[in-house]
């Protein structure tokens, strides 16, 4: 057993989340230790948000031709998609990626970056299981940034073979003529998209009656159309699989279909059952996870933060980056500090894309609220983007006119999404914003459109045009 180390503060996990807390605990000028089981680089670069989103600009690239005779382009029938070459690029930039994550790990914990497995031996005095032995290291403050794994239930198992999660998607050497994909929330739905418009036959099934984590019937109804015409649905049913000669049977409801391989999207899993957690005292909840203040992201009374995808609240790139700082900053202080979360913004690149941001549509009660509904159809910009039909839905409180939420299904819906979490997180209301000039022709316009449709109901006091003050005023 080597001696033991001393630090003031101990971070479990190179990914965003302990990146920057590791940030806040060297701007604080603490000492530190940063550990990871490895490979380094963050699950956004290695295997999420930063491959997919090269997978779907491959499959849109490719998929651009089916466009072509619309426009007098002849001669499409003699293009050919090397998809090997194609998926050897995926992983080029994947590696970029997640190669610039890690070298920033490694150059920003320096000699302090400890690789090896670890467990609690108490709130604060940690054990990490290294190549050449166990190494213990006392802090005064730890923080948990283990991030997650993909869900793989064991019904799945006996057909491990044909099987794929997201960590093992981008190694695929080449594409399946056929696959079905379990859960359709925005990783499944976004890959079972890039699959299919690279040419590949693929059925996406899901408990939900939805896709994309859509809750607001309106935009679900559009999103159910549009996306329906590149992948087979299965929805509202229990999935399962069966054997095949070849490949497997993907059954759900009344439904069956034979696939060459599984795409597993059903969410994932917290690393946090294997540090010891319960056995020193931490407080879990039914499944097993610590609870925490989502403010303070504290445990109980314990100098130990719990951050990003391990404390499985906001899984999502941004909201790891916030609670790692929050962390950090905490870690060092006399008494931790609660910070207001920012407003909850959501984005699936489906093209069109699929947006939700601030309260969802199943968060608010229908009597209190306003909802100014836009179609993409009437949007300039929108239909020379494509054919595609869409529609924004803006909740607004009935009395005070205040945004409260959005969801939407367009092309750059992206772009609506960060416009509109800017004015929720600034409270305006539907006429304040209304004030801010909307550049024609811009996919924007159709959230002036929305916030027209809900003036109406709330005239202003002045009795002024829409958007409009008086010079004096």
């Amino acid at each position: 057993m080597s001696e033991q180390m001393n630090v003031d503060v101990a971070i479990i996990g190179a990914g965003t989340a302990g990146l920057y807390a590791l940030r806040e605990v060297r701007r604080a000028k603490k000492s530190f230790v940063l550990i990871d089981t490895g490979p380094l680089g963050t699950t956004c670069a290695r295997v999420g948000c930063m491959p997919s989103k090269v997978a779907l600009h491959i499959g849109d690239s490719w998929h651009a031709q089916k466009n072509f005779p619309r426009y007098g382009i002849s001669g499409a029938e003699h293009l050919q998609l090397d998809t090997q070459q194609a998926w050897a690029e995926l992983r080029r930039q994947r590696d970029k990626f997640a190669g610039g994550a890690a070298e920033g790990a490694e150059r920003a914990a320096g000699e302090q970056l400890i690789m090896g497995r670890v467990r609690f031996l108490t709130p604060t005095l940690l054990e990490v299981e290294q190549a050449h032995g166990k190494q213990q290291i006392q802090a005064k403050a730890v923080i948990i940034a283990t991030g997650s794994r993909p869900v793989m239930p064991g019904f799945l198992q006996p057909f491990a073979e044909h099987c794929l999660t997201t960590d093992e998607f981008f190694e695929m050497q080449e594409l399946p003529k056929s696959i079905g994909i379990l859960g359709l929330g925005a990783i499944g739905l976004e890959m079972g998209l890039a699959l299919s418009r690279l040419g590949v036959e693929v059925h996406g099934a899901d408990m939900a009656t939805s896709v994309g984590g859509i809750s607001d019937p309106e935009v679900s109804k559009y999103a159910l159309a549009e996306f329906a015409k590149e992948i087979k649905l299965y929805l509202g049913a229990p999935a399962e699989l069966a054997q095949a000669e070849q490949g497997v049977l993907l059954k759900a409801g009344d439904q069956q279909v034979r696939v060459d391989k599984v795409l597993v999207a059903l969410g994932r899993r917290a690393n946090t059952d294997q540090l010891n957690l319960a056995e020193v005292g931490f407080e879990l909840d039914e499944r097993g996870q610590p609870l925490f203040n989502p403010q303070t992201m504290q445990l109980g009374e314990h100098p130990v933060f719990i951050v990003g995808d391990s404390n499985g609240q906001r899984a999502l790139m941004h909201e790891a980056a916030d609670e790692g700082a929050m962390a950090g900053f905490n870690a060092v202080q006399a008494k931790p500090l609660a910070f207001k979360r920012k407003t909850p913004i959501a984005i699936a690149f489906t093209h069109p894309d699929v947006i939700s941001v601030g309260a969802r549509f199943d968060q608010l009660n229908p009597d209190d609220i306003l909802i100014g509904t836009a179609k993409t159809q009437s949007n300039g910009r929108s239909q020379v983007l494509s054919k595609h039909e869409g529609v924004l839905r803006v909740y607004a409180d009935k009395a005070s006119g205040e945004l409260l939420g959005a969801s939407m299904l367009g092309m750059r819906a992206e772009h609506v999404a960060q416009f509109l979490v800017l004015a929720i997180q600034r409270q305006e209301t539907v006429h304040s914003l209304l004030q801010i000039p909307f550049y024609h022709p811009v996919v924007e316009e159709t959230i002036q459109s929305a916030l027209q449709d809900i003036a109406r109901h709330i005239p202003d006091p002045a009795g002024l045009p829409f958007g409009l003050v008086l010079a004096d005023a």
